[in-house]
């Protein structure tokens, strides 16, 4: 399958209003941060398409309706395809990546690849980025960062770094972590192979529709909020704050967890879809 967001009209002007971006429009490291920051900030992730049975579509026209357009979220393939092509139109150069999640791994190879990122050279800088605005976990990257290991960054008040672990194989591993209780916790693995839209579309069709896969048995949604982190993953409400204090309740029903979609996250559930009632019969 081509690569056709390309060839397709982008409406530019209604993502920065989306996400409330009035900087600059210009291809360098501080717009790149700026722009992932406000991205995140704007639009939550969520995986209601995929609980809901379906899977999610890539295409460049329905990402601008439901993203851009809509009180929708998406998860790692919607937000990174729809941050690619920003760039793009921009003017930054954009590799699609994909990675391992590793969060819980005792090996990087125990995981497939099943997570999207993005590789972006800025103009005039020979250090390319990391950039991914469609992790979901608290564990993720605020702003882009340099792809240089064995750096300490801090991203909006997160701290990452690269690292590259000894890996079979001719392509070197890079391993995104973040620091977590005092420590460094791996968030996932990646190689700098370039992948294309169309084996994005084959990993969305895997994470949306195998019965295995936990984003259509249960909602997981992420969101920013001022001074820290919310997370919804089953039944479980979870705030981490930024001075890492954490509280957590259990949704009583169906009609808590709608509405806690709605106003706390501010996303419209799809018709017909009762999140945990999908959760549980799945």
């Amino acid at each position: 399958m081509a690569d056709s967001t390309r060839e397709t009209p982008f409406d530019l002007d209604g993502y920065c209003e989306r996400i409330g971006w009035h900087g600059p429009r210009r291809a360098d490291a501080d717009t790149l941060r700026g722009l992932h920051l406000a991205h995140l900030r704007a639009i939550p992730f969520e995986n209601l398409d995929a609980l809901a049975g379906r899977a999610p579509s890539l295409r460049l026209a329905d990402l601008t309706a439901k993203l851009v357009r809509g009180r929708r979220g998406g998860y790692c393939y919607e937000h990174n395809t729809l941050f690619a092509r920003v760039l793009r139109e921009l003017g930054y150069g954009v590799t699609l990546l994909a990675a391992r999640v590793v969060v819980g791994a005792e090996r990087i190879e125990d995981r497939p690849r099943t997570h999207s990122a993005l590789l972006v050279e800025v103009p005039g800088t020979a250090e390319p980025y990391l950039a991914d605005v469609g992790f979901g976990s608290v564990g993720s990257l605020l702003e882009a960062v340099p792809l240089r290991a064995d750096t300490e960054f801090h991203d909006a008040g997160r701290r990452h770094r690269l690292v590259r672990p000894p890996h079979p194989g001719p392509l070197e591993t890079w391993l995104l972590q973040a620091h977590h209780d005092g420590g460094w916790e791996g968030q996932y693995a990646f190689t700098l192979e370039p992948f294309t839209a169309s084996d994005y579309e084959v990993f969305n069709w895997h994470v949306a529709t195998d019965p295995r896969s936990p984003f259509n048995r249960r909602p997981y949604l992420q969101r920013l909020v001022p001074g820290g982190h919310l997370s919804l993953d089953g039944d479980r409400l979870v705030e981490t704050r930024d001075d890492g204090t954490v509280t957590e309740r259990k949704l009583t029903g169906d009609d808590e967890a709608r509405r806690v979609v709605e106003e706390a996250f501010g996303l419209d559930v799809p018709a017909g879809l009762v999140p945990l009632r999908a959760a549980r019969a799945s």
